[in-house]
């Protein structure tokens, strides 16, 4: 809730331990779980974030909980927005130019193909009898031993136990996401946590 209107905060964002839990409803209300030592973060757009710190000797199952966020808007002064005046001199001296991308794969291919020719020793070229016999040699004997053979992108694998749970989720579809917790608050403890908040700030005062 608004902590100066009592007005419901929507959607204010509920983070556990760093981690997006749920949001609140049209009525400001929520509800999640939690454990012990955990803390929980409100936010809201406009509003200071709120902590919840869960006491590690909490004793219990369902607890009520007011959170009442206070404003956070920062007004600024004067803005002034004035259109920028161009210089066309300055914008053709200052141009840059644009080379094609195609120009610089090409630079870049040829740079490549310069360098492999020098690098390339009689051993690794093409043209040399004695090489080219050796790899041809090498891919005769690749193709010998993988003769009869599945190929290994063609390969697949299943386990028995892993069909069944593939099978059910093909049958019935993906399983729905469970949706958020409701709130089922009702309008007397929605009082009495508005009671208790106004004897929290007459004890301040």
């Amino acid at each position: 809730m608004d902590a100066a209107t009592l007005s419901p905060v929507v959607n204010s964002q509920i983070m556990i331990n760093r981690t997006f839990s749920s949001v609140s409803d049209n009525n400001g209300t929520f509800a999640f779980y939690v454990n012990r030592s955990d803390t929980v973060v409100f936010k809201s757009l406009g509003y200071k974030s709120t902590i919840l710190y869960i006491s590690d000797t909490l004793s219990g199952r369902e607890f009520i909980a007011g959170i009442y966020m206070k404003s956070d808007t920062v007004s600024i002064g004067e803005v002034l927005i004035i259109p920028r005046v161009t210089n066309l001199k300055s914008d053709i001296m200052n141009a840059r130019s644009k080379t094609p991308a195609n120009f610089d794969n090409a630079r870049y291919n040829v740079a490549i193909s310069a360098y492999q020719g020098r690098t390339t020793t009689s051993q690794g070229n093409s043209n040399d009898p004695a090489y080219s016999y050796s790899m041809l040699s090498q891919k005769q004997k690749i193709n010998a031993y993988g003769k009869g053979q599945i190929p290994s992108d063609q390969i697949f694998g299943a386990n028995a136990l892993l069909l069944i749970p593939a099978a059910i989720l093909y049958l019935k579809g993906m399983p729905e996401k469970p949706g958020p917790l409701k709130s089922d608050l009702t309008d007397n403890e929605l009082d009495m946590l508005q009671k208790r908040y106004f004897e929290t700030l007459r004890q301040r005062k």
